[in-house]
């Protein structure tokens, strides 16, 4: 008795939507959306049936990489980005740090600021590992 095999892994190179609609996890009334949407390319057979080319399930399954725990830190949360003040005030000391759109300040020890050799101009992560993260609704539309 043979396996069973996706048709998606047999090397056709266009889905039928139930199929691209199972390997991406979505339902097929989704992928329609999308498509009407513009946010899915797909391709129509002889019968006019949409069809989903494998490299739209592919764009819509990869997922970006992630820190791992052979990464030397347990924080998965990093913000690259640039050193733009270095505050010292007795043992403490707040450091901001321009990382794309945002701004992250943490508060630090002195001895921290030097032994990195911390001053404003120069690249520096942030990284972050919270127990809690709140979100707060936006308020009007993003495109």
């Amino acid at each position: 008795m043979s396996a069973v095999v996706p048709i998606w892994c047999t090397g056709m190179t266009d889905l039928p939507l139930g199929e691209a609609a199972r390997a991406v996890g979505v339902s097929v009334d989704t992928l329609r959306r999308w498509d009407r949407d513009g946010k899915l390319r797909t391709t129509r057979d002889e019968r006019n049936r949409r069809r989903v080319p494998r490299s739209e399930v592919e764009r819509l399954t990869a997922r970006p990489p992630r820190q791992g725990p052979g990464d030397g830190l347990s924080a998965r949360n990093r913000f690259p980005g640039i050193v733009r003040s270095v505050e010292v005030d007795g043992v403490m000391a707040l450091v901001e740090i321009e990382a794309g759109p945002h701004r992250i300040t943490a508060a630090v020890t002195r001895d921290a600021v030097d032994e990195l050799g911390l001053t404003a101009g120069m690249r520096a992560t942030a990284a972050v590992k919270a127990t809690s993260v709140m979100i707060e609704r936006g308020t009007g539309d993003v495109a």
